[in-house]
């Protein structure tokens, strides 16, 4: 925890500020040295700070291209004092978004790193590999800082695999989220070595499908170093997660221990292995893993479960075609009730969809969006309880006109065979497409199918006895305890996701989704109840009058979404950009400027909620997208255009005044004349390479392109040359540097008709100023100390200026 709290104190680590670059940097040297000398004489350590410059293209957010230049590495190599081959590689990262201490994304997974290094050191067993310690100094610049240490560091070439520590939370459990690609000894080393295990093959595939709006340093060891590894991610109490409250005091230190203890053992056991230098080798495709109720991990090869997966399918399918080996008038009649119950099962389902996502979108329309943010059970009373009664209602209705006089016992039989049949036919499915989720639907279909031939008789006896409820419960117990504990990690995971995924989806359509697939799932074997019951009139009115209750609270606002409570804090964030903007012509004169305060609110409600405390920002101040310019004409830090509907620029104000001298230098990009410009003529195409330069710049800018009409931008000198396009079209380029880089160069290669009297390349260039005494001017000061308390407002100064080339 000294490490921890000495890190935070530091102040939010922003790439290219002192306190990232020296103050952060100095501490974990400082440390790394007191360790250095009172390490054992088994083991030899080794600093290499690194200072990278590079380019890469990525696929995350729409797409985009990300440039560095000077940030910072600290490595640290500690191996045996002969030395070692082959390495293992732990990886953080000390810098942190604008406006936070960081605590837990990932100032404590380095005081992990620290601690685990000192304790390693210590020891008297010398390792078999070395263990190389990465404290990265840019991630949250998007991956920067792992992409120059893989691609450019001697000592990447040694790595075989890698643990990444990260959060998505603050404290608690960290789950093992991501391993991999095809390395099933990696998990297995994870299963043996951890003392506390928390691993889910479910978090991967939810993760990499890409509906969780952040990605991790995985990615870049993974595509770009060809390593497999581990990836470890603090995932509780999300919603103060890249907030001002993401501070030391709120990591429990249980957490920490838990996760040192961890992360230790699994770094020892990999240091130790044989596999380890023969990772290559052992590539033998995907791996199932989950735990069971955190006291151990499950594991076996993807294709062992796909053995298994079938196998289970195919004895539930010989099991349902019993009763069509029968005479023919009875197989059909058999086959037909079958059918029929599977029909109206899912027709159930469906209507229950509709009829909460309308619900969902009915609170979204009247303005009550996340109304279960801060109180989680208003979801569940809302929603869980209107699809329960829609599911009891449907069933209710087709028992009492639909099977009028049909066998209670039979009824209830046959609606068993067609959720075992549903749940058959999506293991099939699931498997086929090689999810390793898919093992969830074995657990559906060998469970009940177990429970259903042990308490056959009591199937065929008269009403729902105490007996074979009993039995009934204890045969569903597993799959019934294991789907409530993954229900409720993937809800820990996903509510506080819906405070900062933008204003595009609607929260509550996505949650009311959620909990209406649990609702099902959970539902599948106890829709035969409904049958075999005398009535469910009591359930269903019960479950409506909590339904329309929970509804008519909500639409009243009593709810209120956010909370200051200083012990859970669960803030709305808002962030607020002065800028001010400058659009050029061809000729480089000044066609239109303004300034202004441009405001985002990062969740579906926007701004809504705090018009009545600020009445000035309200939609009457909404700025027009610039279609003539790429990405609106907006200074975005980052291509999430696509993820908001809400343009907002609070008021006319004067510009943002920038007091030192660098910044008065530079308000944003430099305009030059095209330099060193190469023409050549083939038919009537004119190709054009254009060398663009800047002199100095702050830390962070975002380059913006947009060929034309009748042009197209075909090379450039950025990433490996092809320029990859965002979503809409335009180019985005992130540029960020640490201290003392040199100029910016790049140029862009362009195909252009050969007349285009109106230029060939519209490139905008906005810088933001994350720190220092440029970071705010005093109006945006004044106005974010207007702010309500349960607000999180992240606020900075930026330039935007537009050129036609």
């Amino acid at each position: 925890r000294g490490y921890l709290d000495n890190i935070t104190a530091i102040g939010p680590r922003t790439v290219g500020s002192p306190e990232n670059e020296v103050l952060a940097v100095n501490y974990l040297l400082e440390q790394i040295r007191g360790i250095e000398r009172e390490s054992t004489d088994v083991h030899k350590i080794s600093v290499d700070i690194q200072r990278p410059t590079g380019s890469f293209s990525i696929d995350f957010l729409g797409g985009f291209t990300s440039y560095y230049a000077n940030i910072t590495n600290v490595v640290v190599k500690l191996e045996p004092r002969s030395g070692a081959q082959h390495a293992v590689l732990s990886n953080c990262h000390f810098d942190s978004v604008p406006n936070t201490p960081g605590a837990s994304d990932d100032a404590v997974s380095c005081a992990v790193m620290l601690e685990i290094l000192n304790t390693l050191s210590k020891s008297s067993e010398s390792l078999q590999h070395a263990v190389i310690f990465l404290f990265n100094g840019a991630e949250e610049n998007i991956l920067q800082a792992s992409h120059g240490f893989i691609t450019q560091h001697e000592w990447a070439k040694s790595i075989r695999a890698f643990i990444n520590l990260e959060a998505a939370g603050v404290g608690g459990k960290e789950l093992v989220f991501q391993t991999g690609p095809e390395n099933p000894w990696l998990v297995q080393a994870y299963v043996v070595a951890a003392k506390h295990p928390f691993a889910s093959v479910v978090a991967q595939e939810i993760f990499q499908s890409g509906i969780i709006p952040a990605d991790t340093d995985f990615r870049i060891y993974r595509d770009f170093g060809n390593v497999p590894g581990i990836d470890l991610a603090f995932i509780e109490n999300g919603y103060i997660y890249h907030t001002k409250y993401d501070t030391s005091d709120r990591i429990l230190t249980d957490s920490i221990q838990r996760a040192g203890d961890n992360i230790l053992a699994v770094l020892k056991y990999l240091a130790t292995s044989e596999k380890l230098a023969k990772s290559f080798e052992y590539r033998h495709g995907n791996v199932v893993f989950f735990d069971i109720l955190g006291l151990f991990v499950l594991a076996y090869p993807a294709r062992v479960g796909t053995i298994m997966n079938y196998i289970t399918a195919a004895i539930a399918f010989f099991y349902l075609s019993k009763k069509l080996l029968q005479p023919k008038p009875r197989a059909v009649h058999n086959l037909k009730k079958l059918l029929t119950a599977f029909s109206l099962t899912l027709t159930s389902w469906v209507c229950t969809l509709v009829a909460v996502l309308m619900v969902a979108m009915f609170v979204s329309i009247i303005g009550r969006a996340l109304s279960w943010y801060t109180h989680f059970y208003v979801s569940v009373s809302l929603y869980g309880t209107a699809a329960a009664a829609k599911l009891i209602l449907v069933h209710m209705l087709a028992k009492k006109f639909f099977y009028k006089n049909v066998n209670e016992q039979y009824l209830g039989d046959v609606f068993f065979d067609a959720s075992l049949m549903i749940w058959s036919i999506a293991l099939a499915v699931m498997t086929q497409m090689g999810l390793c989720s898919a093992f969830i639907c074995t657990l559906w279909v060998a469970f009940p199918l177990l429970t259903k031939l042990m308490i056959h008789k009591e199937f065929s006896q008269k009403g729902a006895t105490l007996k074979f409820i009993v039995m009934y419960m204890l045969g569903m117990f597993v799959p019934y305890l294991y789907m409530l504990y993954l229900s409720w990690t993937v809800f820990e995971m996903f509510t506080p996701v819906m405070g900062r995924s933008g204003s595009e989806i609607p929260p509550d359509m996505v949650v009311a989704g959620f909990i209406v697939i649990f609702t099902m799932i959970l539902s599948s074997y106890f829709i035969n109840f409904i049958y075999l019951v005398k009535s469910t009139k009591t359930t269903l009115v019960t479950l409506t009058t909590v339904f329309v209750v929970t509804l008519i609270l909500v639409c009243s606002g009593i709810f209120f979404p956010y909370s200051s409570d200083a012990a859970n804090p669960k803030p709305k964030r808002v962030f607020l950009q002065h800028t001010s903007r400058r659009f050029h012509d061809l000729d480089g004169n000044v066609v239109k400027s303004d300034s202004g305060i441009w405001i985002n609110g990062f969740d579906y409600n926007g701004i809504s909620h705090i018009t009545p405390h600020v009445p000035e920002i309200n939609d009457t101040i909404r700025t027009p997208c610039e279609e003539q310019a790429p990405f609106c004409g907006l200074p975005w830090i980052l291509p999430v255009h696509f993820m908001f509907r809400f343009f907002r620029v609070g008021g006319h104000m004067s510009p943002p005044f920038f007091p030192s001298s660098t910044a008065t230098r530079v308000a944003g990009f430099h305009r030059r004349k095209p330099a060193a410009v190469a023409i050549s003529r083939t038919s009537r195409i004119l190709r054009a390479k254009i060398l663009l330069f800047e002199g100095e710049s702050p830390s962070h800018m975002s380059l913006y392109v947009r060929p034309r009409a009748g042009s197209a931008l075909s090379h450039w000198s950025l990433g490996d040359g092809m320029p990859v396009a965002s979503l809409g079209g335009d180019y985005f380029v992130f540029y960020s540097r640490g201290l003392h880089a040199a100029p910016w160069h790049f140029w862009v290669e362009l195909t252009a008709p050969e007349k285009h009297s109106d230029g060939i390349v519209s490139l905008a260039i906005a810088a933001h100023y994350f720190f220092g005494e440029d970071q705010k001017s005093p109006q945006l000061y004044a106005l974010l100390e207007r702010f309500p308390n349960w607000t999180f407002s992240s606020g900075w100064s930026c330039t935007y200026d537009l050129f036609v080339f």
